[in-house]
């Protein structure tokens, strides 16, 4: 898969240093894979999850998460946004409170 933009995975390890090692791993397992769906992903990442229409990817022993769009049929990874697990617990409450 192609995944865009692995330049997110940098900035972020920039400032989480402890993040490089899982994310460079996360990275280097889907840009050598071909998923052709959701289940596909899960047999490689246990812990991915999916709320439309996004694919949230628990890195580094749940300490951080990787949200991403997929697009199977191009191969392509779109990283939207990578956060610290307290970070992406606000980012979650807020999207819930949009929707209201």
């Amino acid at each position: 898969m192609h995944v865009i933009a692995k330049k997110a995975l940098e900035d972020f390890w920039k400032s989480h240093p402890t993040a490089k090692a899982p994310l460079e791993a996360w990275y280097k397992v889907v840009s050598r894979s071909h998923f052709a769906n959701f289940s596909e992903v899960r047999e490689t990442f246990r812990a991915a999850d999916y709320a439309d229409p996004y694919t949230i990817f628990d890195i580094g022993g749940n300490n951080f998460r990787l949200i991403a769009v997929i697009h199977y049929n191009r191969q392509k990874v779109y990283i939207r946004h990578v956060f610290t697990h307290a970070e992406y617990d606000r980012w979650c409450k807020q999207k819930r409170s949009n929707r209201i």
